[in-house]
């Protein structure tokens, strides 16, 4: 008995310890809340149609069980049963499906501001599980600016230069980061490569474009479309050593890959 008592007791501690390294890693739980205002709103707006859905599949089984009393002079209790398993079962189904899909990367940078940094933000919400928590904090933050640069973005001619970067930088090279550092094999994020790991590489490359939203949606707010086109700093952003190592993004390639560890030994 009391090695059975021990047994358990490993165990239970032994979960426990796993339990804690994989919340220190940033956990794999659906985030309960959105990163933004834009994210919300499609989430608003899937739960508003799912309703509508049910409310449509409820009075279309209440009607069709009255019409059915009318014919045979009433549906007695088997009727009734009948109904009440159908609208439970619509019901359920409704509300499980179908689900928010999350948007394709490829399709972030598509359609009118708002609709962009909508699925940008609801991308970056289904990544976060799989994100440390240094990234996911940064993640966070981004969320909030990006709310404030889509209500910028939404006051500007779409034709002008400066925007066609700025979404660049929201819809290709901020989700491009993140997908990079995804495609690094778990067991390789935490080997140092150059003096950092690809955890901190992602943390300091989310950290660069946060401070560059700021920047950019200040320059807006401004009405300094100019000095935003002149200065170039979307093309020739560099994201800072480590990420392609170091190497400064080309004008018109894809987003800058993080570069995985080197397995040691």
């Amino acid at each position: 008995m009391a090695m059975a008592d021990a047994s358990d007791s490993s165990r239970i501690l032994a979960e426990a310890r796993s339990s804690l390294q994989h919340q220190r890693a940033g956990g794999r739980r659906v985030p309960v809340r959105s990163i933004g205002k834009r994210s919300a709103e499609l989430k608003r707006l899937h739960l508003a149609r799912k309703a509508a859905r049910m409310a449509f599949a409820v009075m279309a089984i209440l009607f069709a069980a009255l019409v059915a009393g009318l014919v045979i002079d009433g549906i007695g209790f088997t009727g009734l049963v009948v109904t009440f398993a159908a609208l439970v079962a619509a019901v359920g189904v409704l509300a499980a499906f179908p689900r928010l899909k999350v948007p394709e990367l490829a399709a972030l940078n598509r359609g009118d501001a708002r609709s962009m940094v909508a699925r940008t933000e609801l991308w970056l919400e289904a990544q976060r599980p799989a994100l440390p928590a240094p990234a996911v904090n940064l993640i966070d933050q981004i969320g909030v600016q990006l709310d404030g640069l889509g209500l910028q973005l939404e006051g500007v001619d779409p034709a002008e230069p400066a925007v066609s970067e700025v979404r660049k930088l929201v819809g290709e090279h901020l989700p491009g980061m993140v997908e990079s550092y995804r495609r690094i094999p778990p067991n390789l994020r935490r080997e140092t490569r150059d003096g950092r790991t690809a955890d901190q590489q992602l943390a300091d490359g989310l950290g660069k474009i946060s401070a560059e939203i700021d920047a950019v949606t200040r320059q807006l707010a401004a009405g300094d479309l100019d000095a935003l086109a002149v200065r170039g700093r979307f093309l020739d952003y560099k994201y800072g050593p480590g990420l392609d190592g170091g190497v400064e993004q080309a004008p018109g390639l894809a987003a800058p890959q993080l570069q995985a560890p080197k397995a040691q030994g």
